[in-house]
């Protein structure tokens, strides 16, 4: 790295220092090295290059690392939540009388059950990022003990990992409950009000779904397109007598643990639409489930330690990404970036757009989770989408269909991880084949083709 590095500087080539940050993080991520490290390194060095100190840096990265830990603290409390929800055994024995269901029905009506399958692996999708915002806990919960059953059928697993990643990534980008408040608001919308207060633009909570309505679509398309066109035919997988045994035990659910899982979850909605706070809604979740008896009061430090364990990741992640996009701003180098790129693009508001998705395609694959992707594009994408142009509305869609680009199909990505969790169990399912090409496929190529034109219209 130092010996190209020197060779540029000795050839004389400019390097912009925040794609030099980008290129940097990239390359790091493409190398193995964690993301969160791969993220400081980029700024470090980028911060250097400008022509920045070293304690100037640090004071670019960590002042700028409080809006993305208040975001990272509510991943925390509601990773504690899903593992507590889990606890409950709500899921799996929900998981568990829908097998027994459908395979007392016999194979003579095998479409009928096929489609009953997909139905509730999309309902389940949806609520996971929203009504009951457990993210991919549910996944590894309620896939295994339908093995059997989706074996039987011959379903192809590649059209399930296309419900998941779609519904889940739709859910939380259009949606503005659980999740989706943390990525509509709490990180799109103020950083979109953060940066683009200096060049006059205002946004509003209403803005948000609006500006990512057709971006979902596309990513609605890619899952119907894999399901009914890609991977509509059967595929033969073994019949793994493993995959059945959670069949033969019995799951028993007291009426109690409805009730108080129930209520956990009705209090969290509340308190998502009166407070506008999702941390304090899964708060008060994870409370009452410790009241409720589901578990042992002793067992609640470690209840909330495997929800840390959840989440940490992307908490740590999203934290970091803030000091990241300080440093990107304190280096100076943004706005000569912005009229070079707008110099590159002249009129083409079309080449400019289209060139904005891809390469926002290319750096969230990179670490593979959106929510840190937007604090690291923002100060580059909405000042050159206004140069270029744009509305106020298309901009926003700009910022957030370029951050979520890449999400699904990344092989970092949590919702590709979950999905390949819960499919493997029965070990006939691979990540890398199985989960993220056709994630990738589905729900980035929809997407950056809604979104290209929708924004170009908007």
């Amino acid at each position: 790295m130092a010996a190209i590095y020197g060779g540029l500087v000795a050839l004389s080539v400019p390097i912009n220092a925040v794609v030099l940050c980008i290129l940097l993080m990239v390359a790091f991520c493409l190398l193995r090295i964690p993301v969160a490290v791969a993220i400081v390194l980029a700024a470090l060095l980028g911060g250097l290059h400008a022509g920045m100190d070293f304690s100037a840096v640090l004071a670019a990265l960590n002042d700028n690392l409080l809006s993305g830990a208040q975001v990272g603290v509510t991943y925390v409390m509601v990773g504690a939540f899903a593992v507590a929800l889990a606890r409950s055994g709500l899921l799996e024995w929900w998981s568990q009388k829908i097998a027994q269901r459908l395979n007392l029905k016999g194979l003579q009506v095998q479409k009928q059950m096929k489609w009953t399958l997909f139905i509730i692996f999309i309902v389940a999708s949806l609520l996971s990022q929203n009504l009951v915002p457990v993210h991919i806990a549910f996944i590894p919960v309620l896939i295994p003990p339908l093995l059997g059953v989706m074996n039987k059928l011959n379903i192809d697993r590649r059209a399930v990992v296309c419900i998941l990643a779609c519904c889940m990534s739709a859910s939380y980008l259009l949606l503005p409950f659980g999740f989706g408040a943390i990525y509509l608001n709490d990180i799109l919308l103020s950083n979109f009000n953060s940066i683009g207060a200096g060049l006059g633009l205002n946004g509003t909570a209403d803005m948000a779904p609006k500006a990512m309505f057709w971006p979902v679509m596309g990513i609605i398309a890619g899952m119907l397109f894999g399901v009914f066109v890609s991977y509509r035919k059967p595929r033969v997988y073994k019949i793994v007598e493993t995959s059945e045994t959670s069949l033969n035990e019995v799951v028993k659910i007291k009426w109690q643990q409805l009730l108080f899982t129930l209520l956990a979850i009705v209090a969290t909605v509340l308190c998502q639409v009166f407070f506008d706070s999702l941390f304090i809604g899964a708060l008060i979740g994870f409370v009452i489930l410790g009241f409720s008896g589901i578990y042992r009061w002793q067992e609640q430090d470690d209840v909330f330690t495997q929800g840390v364990r959840l989440m940490a990741e992307i908490a740590i992640i999203i934290t970091i990404a803030s000091g990241f996009a300080g440093v990107l701003n304190a280096t100076g180098d943004i706005e000569p970036l912005v009229k070079s790129a707008t110099a590159m693009f002249g009129d083409s508001k079309v080449l400019g757009v289209f060139t904005m998705l891809v390469v926002g395609l290319f750096i969230t694959i990179g670490f593979g989770d959106s929510f840190a992707s937007v604090p690291i594009l923002a100060p580059i994408y909405i000042p050159l989408s206004v140069a270029l142009g744009l509305s106020p509305l298309a901009t926003m869609s700009m910022l957030g269909a370029a951050a979520a680009l890449g999400d699904a199909g990344s092989p970092a990505s949590t919702i590709t991880l979950g999905a390949t969790a819960g499919l493997n169990a029965d070990g006939q399912h691979n990540h890398v084949k199985d989960s993220v090409i056709p994630a990738f496929l589905h729900a980035n190529v929809g997407m950056l083709l809604f979104a290209f034109v929708a924004i170009l219209y908007m």
